[in-house]
This record gives structure tokens, sequence and C-alpha cells, in this order.
């Protein structure tokens, strides 16, 4: 699970990154909003601070939250007020500063927990050696755990639904990165596709190879028999 820590201030960054090691996810720290813009999708949790200096947050929290439902927990030195207007702009739960390495800990597993009561619990699909779980969104390969980013895992896990179906490219892009626009048949849409496609090929080996069929799109090849 990857997480991103948006916080100005490095003694309660490092703070943070404690916290959600001691939870097992991997933790990237960025000090301003701009940074976070740039980095947010990539990421299955943000700890954002509510009071940066460089943008406002409130409106980032918006963007983050019409961008899709990445679980946001607020951080403030506001009080109730701007806890208010925290959850407002979409975040899943606000937290006051200075907080407990407890309480923000607890926070987390109860945002996430209802994070994935809210998607439901969708069957595990094996792939030849590669086994995915969706209600975790955790991949492994030969029993190994692989970590990817959020749209390389939404990106398998589609391919994986239907293997040996040709996804098209135009259909990829609207169902893993929701861009129905005509940019999803644009050429900085087919690098990002090309690009994400590469790096899986990378990180799941050989025994489920994702076929690149020429003018139409992608699908997912599976070594031998036991898919199921």
């Amino acid at each position: 699970m990857q997480a991103l820590a948006v916080e100005h201030d490095p003694r309660a960054a490092d703070q943070l990154v404690d916290c959600l090691r001691l939870l097992g996810y991997q933790a990237q720290v960025v000090d301003s909003g701009w940074k976070a813009l740039e980095t947010f999708r990539f990421h299955d949790l943000i700890l954002l601070d509510l009071d940066l200096p460089d943008i406002d947050p409130l409106c980032l929290c918006r963007t983050i939250r019409t961008a899709g439902d990445t679980p946001v927990i607020g951080l403030t030195t506001g009080g109730e007020t701007e806890r208010v207007r925290g959850l407002q702009a979409g975040a899943d739960d606000c937290i006051n500063k200075p907080y407990g390495a407890r309480e923000l800990v607890a926070r987390i597993e109860a945002v996430m927990r209802r994070a994935r009561t809210a998607t439901g619990r969708q069957p595990v699909l094996d792939r030849g050696a590669v086994r995915i779980e969706p209600s975790i969104r955790q991949v492994q390969v030969s029993g190994s755990p692989v970590p990817l980013t959020p749209k390389e895992f939404d990106l398998l896990h589609l391919l994986a639904t239907e293997p040996e179906r040709v996804f098209t490219r135009e259909e990829l892009m609207t169902r893993v990165w929701q861009d129905r626009s005509a940019a999803a048949r644009g050429r900085r849409a087919s690098r990002t596709l090309d690009t994400h496609v590469g790096t899986l090929r990378g990180k799941i080996g050989p025994t489920a190879q994702i076929v690149t069929v020429r003018g139409v799109g992608y699908r997912l090849e599976v070594a031998g028999a036991g898919a199921r």
C-alpha cells in the first residue's frame, strides 16, 4: 500500500512516516500542495496538512476527491471549524494537531476499514503464478508480494478479469483512468498506458504476459493451464 503525507512541517512529516510504516505502508512525503497535485493519483491513502502555505488545502482536497475515492485524512490546527470545512471539502476524517501516534494509527485503520467495506469484497483472481486480491489491493507472483501503484493495480486487475480478451486502448483509458474524452485516444494518453504496461510486464514476469494487439489494445495471456 502506498501512502502520501502532505506536510510542510518536517518534524510532523517524520511522525507521519513513522505511523505509516508501522502500519506497513510505503510512505512518500511532499512539503507543498503543488507537489501533492503531481503525485496524489499514485497512492492508496493521503494524509493532508490543512494548513499548507502555498495552496488552498481545501481546494486540493476537493481536487483529490473529484479525481477518485482515495481516502483522505485532514490534519489541522484550526479546531472544530477547520475540521468541518475539511470534511465538507471531501476528507474522510480530520484530526487536530498535535495528535498522538496511537490516535493517528487508529484513525487510519478506521478510514481504511470503511474504504474496504465500501468497495465490497471481490473474488481473488489466480492467473498463472500471479494472484490478485482486490479486497486488499495486493498482488503476489509465485507467492511473493509485488508492489504496484494504484493505476498499475487497476490495469492488471481489469485485464485479469477476462484473460485472453482484447481490451481496446480507449476502453482501458476510460475504465482505469476515467478518461472518456477524445484525449483517451491522444498521444499523451497512449504514452501513459504504454508506460504502465511496460512497468507491469517487468513486475509480473513471464507467467502472465500482457500481449500487445497491434492497432487495437492489450490482452492478458496466461502461460499454461490453471487460470480460474
